[in-house]
């Protein structure tokens, strides 16, 4: 079982096997998980929680070009109204 020290400043080093098993590379991020009296070391990955509701738009027509399109148009005409409006201050 491979073993490392713990320094002063709380810091040790992943020894080799396990780096290579979970093919860590310098500037990678690992989790650490707490169970009981042991901790879970694991390559950090993206948050999948991130991805919900990613696929909600499947199902729905798509929006043409053209409509794409007017509706930059109309939002870039609002904005640049605004700005003249204001004096040209933010």
């Amino acid at each position: 079982m491979p073993t490392s020290t713990l320094t002063s400043r709380g810091q040790t080093t992943i020894p080799k096997p396990i780096r290579e098993a979970l093919g860590l590379q310098p500037g990678d991020r690992v989790e650490f998980t707490l169970e009981e009296d042991r901790v879970l070391l694991r390559r950090a990955g993206a948050d999948l929680s991130a991805l919900d509701g990613l696929l909600a738009h499947l199902g729905e027509e798509p929006v043409s070009l053209e409509e794409m399109n007017e509706a930059v148009r109309t939002a870039a005409s609002k904005n640049v109204g605004a700005y003249e409006k204001s004096g040209g201050e933010k």
